[in-house]
């Protein structure tokens, strides 16, 4: 695995606040009937009618783009490729912890392969089996295995 990524591209940041913006003039556009039919006169029905259906595309179409922006293509399901969409989320997997902490988690063996609890530790067999089995499934790197591997042997060997 390459440099970890920190930081979200500056092509993915202009495609979020563009969604927001098209997002913002969408409401405004869709909400702007309430003024006009309140306003005073009788607008045109066809008119009323193109202003919301404008306001409502603009909305979903900035929507889609932010969604995009958030999570990059991979990330926000419209390239269906797991390794770039896990590409795409890690600033925000790193953020909460990282990956290997996610994976550690979802696997139910916090506890196991943490500082253990006094009551329910796992033999320290046990934990290096736990952890090839996540090596093995891709949920982590070999480095983030090797690094782990040798706190559980520092531990209790």
């Amino acid at each position: 695995m390459g440099e970890p990524t920190r930081d979200v591209s500056p092509d993915r940041k202009a495609a979020y606040y563009l969604g927001m913006g098209l997002m913002g003039i969408g409401f405004l556009v869709f909400l702007s009937n309430f003024f006009v039919a309140f306003g005073g006169g009788f607008p045109s029905m066809e008119g009323m009618m193109a202003r919301a259906l404008i306001g409502m595309g603009l909305i979903v179409f900035g929507a889609f783009l932010r969604s995009i922006g958030a999570r990059g293509l991979a990330g926000s399901g419209v390239v269906l490729d797991p390794q770039q969409a896990r590409r795409d989320v890690e600033p925000w997997s790193r953020m909460a912890g990282g990956m290997l902490q996610d994976a550690v988690e979802e696997a139910g063996l916090k506890d196991a392969l943490g500082a253990g609890q006094a009551g329910g530790e796992l033999p320290f067999d046990e934990k290096l089996r736990r952890l090839e089995k996540l090596r093995q499934d891709g949920l982590i790197t070999e480095s983030e295995y090797r690094r782990k591997r040798e706190e559980i042997l520092a531990e209790d060997w």
